[in-house]
């Protein structure tokens, strides 16, 4: 017995000085969220919280912040630094990408022109002013609504060729009641997964949970 209980407490005393190992955690794409025009990080509250409710981290969500009245391809180009310093922080090869409004003008050329598609697994658009729209006549004495007018020399660059390039995976959200983007349909991205959405102002696309949720679960395919 005792030959026994000595060999139990060695037995113990081997499995207490291994280490431990952690429990491996579900591996999730790093997201990136864009702001639009006039925007800012608090813009993604509702979509953070949503995305921390479904198992993501903080350290898994980040919101990339831009001059809304400067030059949508220095604004690109600052998003390109701010994805590489994402992957570098979370050793993720690539991320998802976010984007409301003119954020969908600051995603797709850091996309299309910067080579940024190679780093992005995911890229979802909320009523994105892809195409442009013709409520930015009213700001024209910025560059960035310039850039954001239909017909402008950024639009056709963005609109020329393949609209969604690489291996990412695209995918809009659109709606007749949005109200900024005129046309609405101008966030449709050919190659894209095109959601028309029956009513949804502009702004509450950044609060409609449900929608959110859509984008979550297009994130996870």
């Amino acid at each position: 017995m005792r030959r026994i209980f000595a060999l139990l407490l060695a037995v113990v005393a081997a499995l207490a000085a291994v280490p431990a190992t952690p429990a491996a955690a579900a591996a999730r794409t790093p997201v990136v969220f864009v702001h639009g025009y006039t925007g800012s990080a608090s813009n993604w509250t509702t979509a953070e919280s949503l995305f921390r409710a479904a198992g993501y981290s903080s350290s898994e969500l980040y919101a990339y912040e831009y001059n809304s009245y400067g030059d949508n391809m220095t604004n690109a180009r600052g998003l390109a630094t701010f994805v590489s310093q994402v992957r570098s922080r979370t050793g993720a090869a690539k991320v998802d990408i976010v984007n409301h409004s003119m954020g969908g003008l600051v995603s797709l050329w850091y996309v299309k022109q910067l080579g940024g598609a190679q780093y992005v697994g995911h890229l979802a658009s909320l009523a994105g002013a892809n195409h442009g729209t013709t409520s930015a006549g009213a700001c024209l004495i910025f560059v960035t609504c310039r850039q954001m007018y239909p017909g402008s020399s950024f639009i056709a660059t963005l609109s020329a060729g393949d609209e969604t390039p690489g291996s990412t995976r695209y995918a809009t959200w659109y709606s007749p009641c949005d109200g900024v983007i005129l046309p609405y349909t101008s966030t449709v991205l050919s190659g894209a997964a095109n959601n028309y959405v029956l009513c949804e102002n502009h702004l509450t696309y950044l609060t409609d949970t449900s929608i959110l949720a859509q984008v979550r679960t297009f994130l996870a395919t």
